[in-house]
């Protein structure tokens, strides 16, 4: 059983340098690409979030119980992006 395990590890040796380096490389890429699709998708959705009016609105009451006295289930929601009550304050 040894034997079979050494000659076989012999076997395969001249090959595991390459597919070790390939490997490596393979997951520095694939984190790398991880990470930028991470820091992507965070910018697009903070630009989405901040297009919200609700903060500048008269009607928005900055009480998390009525947050809006309008449109009280769309406020500070992504549907509030483009409220047809939004009154600067």
């Amino acid at each position: 059983m040894i034997q079979l395990l050494r000659s076989i590890i012999q076997a395969i040796q001249p090959f595991l340098v390459p597919i070790c380096f390939f490997v490596a490389w393979g997951f520095i890429i694939l984190l790398s690409w991880t990470l930028w699709s991470i820091i992507r998708d965070t910018a697009t959705k903070a630009k989405q979030m901040h297009q919200i009016p609700c903060a500048n609105c008269q009607f928005f009451t900055n009480d998390y119980h009525l947050k809006c006295t309008v449109q009280p289930t769309l406020a500070n929601t992504e549907q509030a992006i483009g409220c047809s009550d939004y009154r600067p304050g």
